[in-house]
């Protein structure tokens, strides 16, 4: 058997790649979260009175959430694709 053939995967091989699945999806919802606390941020400085003189923040931080998803969105296919390139069942 050539070194470059592809051996049938054992159950320890199955449940690591799972676990590296799993991780990508833990990655992809910390990124969720972040776009999310940015948007949630911004729109409470533009909000509130009290920051009126940081308005600027809030439009920076609500900018920046589209960005931090679609990065976020972008690196789950990525690497989603990555992991089924090398472990095809």
């Amino acid at each position: 058997m050539n070194e470059f053939e592809k051996k049938e995967l054992i159950l320890r091989d199955w449940l690591a790649i799972e676990r590296t699945h799993l991780a990508n999806e833990r990655t992809f919802l910390a990124y969720f979260r972040t776009a999310f606390v940015f948007l949630a941020t911004g729109l409470t400085i533009i909000k509130v009175d009290y920051f009126q003189n940081l308005n600027w923040l809030g439009w920076f931080f609500i900018g920046l959430f589209p960005f931090v998803l679609f990065f976020g969105i972008y690196r789950l296919i990525k690497v989603k694709n990555g992991i089924a390139q090398h472990y095809k069942p």
